[in-house]
């Protein structure tokens, strides 16, 4: 039986699919029955045993950190995800430096600060983002001979340079920015009505105009390419990046699991999400891929709590769009067996910006040319006994405002005076709530006695004030000052 996804793309509508045909979808896409209904024949093991390990980096879109067992108690089953910590390290204190699109996928993909790059925020349709000069993780890979790969949700530049083909990956599908940059999206559907989204494949449009319908398959379609995408290339050394759309708003989910979770909506999107991560992982074992395989789950950042029950759930204060730890700390797992321990919990201190340089250095990569803000953690990662983090501190930002420093082994957090947003009422089925702005003060929190970032210790601890103080200013001055262009 063809995946359901794969129906709907040969079908649809009538309209949609002579649209479809007429720019060669069918012909291109590589997907549906050829990834998954094909599994048997061509996972079949053969993979490689050994040599530079390949790297699956499955990163959500606004994903809360209690959303998937065992970092939260949700109501509806993770057992892929389960599965994965079950097999590897969770790590409880992962940071993305902004909780914010964009910032976190361009932090993610080159290891350097928004700061140094200028990515704030979120870019529009046909926004340039990350500058060239800048290389991403595919491109450091391919220098080492990796295939690469990323399907899903690119959000880090809309122009002809700066599109997945132009930034090292060889394969690539799914839209170029958010999924609520739509027409049809009842929240400024004005701003988006000249900017049609569009699903890409491999450098080209496949499909003009994305409908809801086409939303429901977006989970389907980045799992079964990403399953394609190890099977034929389970020889060689590579990078399967798979920034899914989900879960942020508007939600889809495909009639596979509509209703299956008793939950909601969000409950069946985070179904359907643990699924997807359950494919992958299942392709890796029947390729004969999963002892020479670092697998990396994580979040862009945590929930966008303002749609309520179609949002994710954190234990920490505030939410997307904060440098608070509800908006930058990520529930994330690794697992690389024989090198990363199964069943293992690490509360070091560790970041987004420290993935690229600890690929380049397992791969055998040359780093780039430009500067890099992450460093290589691989002895952190496998939590050996003399291992530290040899960041003095970790920034976090929101938009182009610097707020404050984290120190390397994640004990302080000292936030600069900044405003910040406050939900005051939540929306529903889809609506936006609203929020009211704060201001918090200069403010150190322990986040070893005090995770929720509650009281204010600055006042007991000076001395460390005046050392994270000092990290603050030397950042605020390489990068945010008026001769760095900040």
């Amino acid at each position: 039986m063809e995946p359901v996804g794969t129906r709907v793309r040969q079908q649809g509508h009538a309209q949609n699919a002579r649209d479809w045909d007429r720019r060669g979808f069918l012909r291109g896409a590589g997907l549906g029955a050829a990834a998954l209904a094909t599994s048997a024949l061509t996972g079949c093991g053969g993979g490689r045993s050994s040599g530079p390990p390949n790297f699956v980096l499955i990163f959500l879109d606004d994903s809360g950190y209690g959303d998937f067992r065992p970092f939260g108690h949700p109501p509806y089953p993770t057992p892929n995800v389960e599965r994965l910590a079950l097999g590897g390290c969770r790590f409880l204190n992962f940071y993305v430096p902004q909780a914010i699109c964009s910032a976190s996928r361009s932090a993610l993909m080159t290891g350097c600060y928004p700061g140094r790059t200028k990515v704030f925020g979120a870019h529009g349709p046909r926004a340039r983002g990350l500058d060239p000069s800048f290389a991403t993780m595919g491109e450091v890979l391919k220098t080492a001979g990796y295939a690469t790969g990323v399907f899903g949700k690119w959000h880090i530049g809309d122009q002809p340079e700066t599109r997945p083909p132009a930034r090292g990956f060889d394969e690539s599908s799914g839209l170029m920015y958010s999924n609520d940059m739509w027409e049809f999206y009842p929240e400024r559907p004005q701003d988006y009505s000249q900017y049609p989204l569009q699903y890409w494949k491999n450098g080209e449009v496949q499909i003009e105009r994305v409908t809801g319908e086409h939303q429901r398959f977006l989970t389907t379609w980045a799992t079964e390419d990403a399953v394609d995408f190890i099977h034929r290339h389970k020889q060689s050394p590579f990078l399967c990046y798979v920034p899914y759309s989900m879960p942020h708003v508007p939600l889809f989910v495909s009639d596979k699991f509509k209703g299956k979770s008793g939950a909601g909506l969000y409950g069946d999107v985070m179904m359907e999400l643990d699924w997807g991560v359950g494919q992958i992982l299942d392709a890796l074992r029947d390729d004969g891929l999963e002892d020479n395989t670092l697998v990396v789950f994580c979040s862009d950042n945590g929930p966008w709590t303002s749609y309520g029950n179609h949002s994710g759930v954190t234990p920490f204060r505030e939410a997307k769009g904060t440098g608070f730890d509800g908006g930058t700390r990520s529930a994330t797992i690794m697992r690389y067996p024989g090198k990363i321990n199964a069943g293992c919990r690490s509360t070091h201190a560790a970041c987004t910006v420290d993935l690229m340089p600890t690929f380049a250095h397992l791969a055998g990569a040359a780093m780039p040319a430009n500067p890099v803000d992450g460093k290589n953690l691989w002895e952190l990662f496998q939590s050996k006994p003399e291992a530290v983090n040899p960041h003095a501190y970790y920034p976090f930002s929101t938009g182009r405002n610097f707020e404050g420093v984290l120190s390397g082994d994640g004990r302080w957090k000292l936030h600069l005076p900044h405003g910040y947003r406050v939900l005051v009422e939540p929306g529903n089925d889809g609506a936006a709530g609203t929020y009211t702005q704060a201001r918090i003060e200069l403010s150190l929190f322990d986040m070893q006695e005090d995770p929720k970032e509650s009281t204010n210790v600055i006042a007991k601890h000076p001395e460390v004030a005046e050392r994270l103080q000092e990290y603050a200013r030397q950042h605020q001055q390489e990068f945010y000052s008026e001769a760095s262009g900040g």
